[in-house]
């Protein structure tokens, strides 16, 4: 790929694995938990779900912590380390035998989200190629993307064959034998000095505080909540709303794993079509797809063409926001403090993947369980996600260092 040097594409796999295992195994494998979980606990939907929002609630306070730490020191210990504590607490989780251990097991998986998914790999990219990061992204981002089309698939087989409990042990061994040992091999150890990318730095090397008195800071940020509020509700509802279509269980897997694909589909696009354009159009042309993807799904039904262009449509979408998401803050505040920055950013993010999920169940509560109005809500929230980014995109002139 243009502008990332061959020798530094074992440190793109190798983010790219551990993306893969890491969202596969403590991400997307809670929407296929979520059922066994209500009955091997006797819990409502509202208990369980509200473990996983508790889990990104607790990430959204480490993430700023967990982004000064890579800043001053690198990825390898953070990013190993959380992936030791990830395969340990979902062994653990596999143990739960109540809705109180839930919640604690859940709380310490929140902790490694914010130390082993995409914020502290694109704080590592970042560090590594500098004003190359973005081209890095796009190629870390095109391993990722199939988290969710292998693990959704294998987290349903293993539950059906093994069950839940033996379903979760593997997943967590998972995170000890690959991920930990490739981030210990293949991470560097601190933040990278190579002149060129210090140079780049200084171009333009923003501070957190100033970063916080910036109103582009706050448009940016209240579009990544728009988005983050959307993704968070159809990752854990996701399967439960293709199933109020009237499609079987293991047709809306199918469905749902066609998203992973698609998200690679829409970061092809981005690194051939869209790679001359600045990252703010890109965002807005992201976005603009994510309203009319949750209207088809909202007239969609069993065996409709809609199901699978909607699939299309949200991946697309969704795949190239996490490049946006992850190129934005160096383009508008500069690299040096990426990590922080960054961080800084991901919270409220993180806030918003909490409280969707929760959002998303009242929502069905009162509308007498329709997912229907659930989708409603979340495309106003798209086209409100869409208006505050391109508030930002005109603010800044749509002329950021690339």
């Amino acid at each position: 790929m243009t502008g990332v040097h061959a020798a530094r594409w074992p440190l793109i796999a190798t983010l790219g694995i551990t993306q893969v295992v890491g969202y596969g195994t403590v991400f997307y494998s809670f929407s296929p938990l979520m059922q066994p979980l209500q009955q091997s606990l006797s819990a409502s939907k509202g208990v369980v779900v509200g473990a996983f929002s508790f889990a990104l609630l607790l990430g959204a306070l480490c993430a700023v912590f967990i982004g000064k730490m890579i800043d001053k020191h690198g990825g390898r210990h953070v990013m190993a380390l959380g992936s030791a504590a990830a395969g340990v607490l979902l062994v653990a989780l596999a143990r739960v035998e109540t809705v109180q251990a839930l919640y604690l097991v859940y709380a310490g998986l929140g902790a490694c989200m914010a130390a082993i998914l995409y914020e502290p790999a694109f704080a590592v990219l970042t560090q590594a190629f500098g004003t190359n990061a973005r081209r890095a992204i796009t190629a870390l981002t095109l391993i990722a993307g199939f988290a969710s089309t292998i693990f959704w698939p294998l987290s349903q087989y293993l539950i059906g064959a093994l069950g839940w409990r033996e379903a979760v042990a593997v997943l967590g061994v998972l995170n000890i034998v690959v991920c930990v040992p490739l981030h210990l091999l293949v991470l560097p150890g601190s933040p990278n000095r190579n002149p060129g990318v210090l140079a780049s730095v200084a171009q333009r090397g923003h501070s957190l505080g100033e970063a916080l008195r910036s109103p582009s800071f706050y448009l940016f940020a209240g579009a990544m909540i728009c988005n983050g509020l959307i993704f968070a509700t159809m990752s854990v509802h996701i399967i439960p709303i293709l199933e109020s279509k009237g499609v079987t269980p293991l047709q809306a897997a199918g469905v749902a794993a066609l998203i992973g694909p698609m998200q690679v589909a829409g970061r092809v696009l981005e690194v051939t079509v869209g790679k001359g354009l600045p990252i703010a159009r890109v965002g807005i042309i992201s976005l603009s797809a994510m309203p009319v993807a949750l209207l088809i799904l909202l007239a969609g039904s069993a065996g409709s063409w809609m199901l699978v262009a909607f699939a299309v449509l949200y991946g697309s979408s969704n795949g190239v926001f996490t490049i946006v998401r992850g190129a934005m803050p160096a383009e508008l505040f500069g690299r040096e403090h990426y990590g922080a920055i960054n961080g800084a950013l991901t919270a409220p993010y993180l806030f918003s993947h909490a409280s969707g999920p929760i959002l998303a169940a009242l929502v069905w509560t009162i509308a007498g369980g329709s997912y229907s109005a659930v989708l409603v809500t979340l495309a106003t929230i798209a086209l409100m996600g869409l208006g505050l980014f391109a508030t930002v995109s005109r603010n800044s002139g749509g002329a950021m260092v690339r």
